[in-house]
């Protein structure tokens, strides 16, 4: 039998091309977002079957997996990390410290559906920073860092797994695109 199926992106619009003409916080809050929104739709048409098909053995990734570990990036860095908020770690196991790829329970939806709402949360807390010169600090280290930093460091995150995302696609159905 054939799962018909597939996931439909939640976008409020088509990705749109980058203010080419903006101050700081905008140009790096408008690439994280396009980066976002690029993720997701090289997902979009795609069955829960094919979102959680793995790569190629014997790795883990899967699409289904990104999205998840992509939830618990933007948790762990804007909510635990920047903004010192007390919530637990999504995907977390000292014991499988790739949980977020090898355990795909729960529905892609659900996953889909967590991951907008962490980065719903990432956006306000990023809008309610004085500055980009506003500091968080990590938890391991206790070495202090700026939102600036982070906005760059997220960009590279999402940068590095769209280009996973376009070959686990490939893999998946041909499709390959920006």
């Amino acid at each position: 039998m054939t799962e018909h199926i597939v996931y439909s992106p939640r976008l409020t619009g088509a990705r749109t091309e980058l203010t080419q003409v903006a101050d700081e916080r905008q140009a790096l809050a408008e690439t994280v977002d396009y980066y976002r929104r690029t993720f997701e739709l090289k997902c979009a048409g795609l069955t829960p079957a094919q979102l959680s098909e793995r790569s190629v053995s014997p790795s883990t990734l899967s699409l289904h997996g990104l999205v998840r570990h992509l939830a618990a990036v933007e948790r762990w860095w804007f909510q635990l990390q920047f903004a010192g908020e007390d919530v637990p770690n999504l995907y977390h196991s000292d014991d499988d410290p790739d949980l977020e790829f090898t355990e795909l329970d729960g529905d892609v939806e659900e996953a889909f559906a967590l991951w907008h709402n962490e980065c719903e949360r990432s956006r306000e807390i990023v809008a309610a920073a004085s500055s980009l010169d506003a500091t968080g600090t990590r938890r391991s280290t206790g070495t202090p860092f700026t939102l600036r930093w982070l906005m760059l460091r997220t960009v590279g995150e999402y940068a590095r797994h769209c280009g996973q995302a376009d070959l686990i696609r490939e893999r998946i159905d041909g499709a390959t695109g920006e």
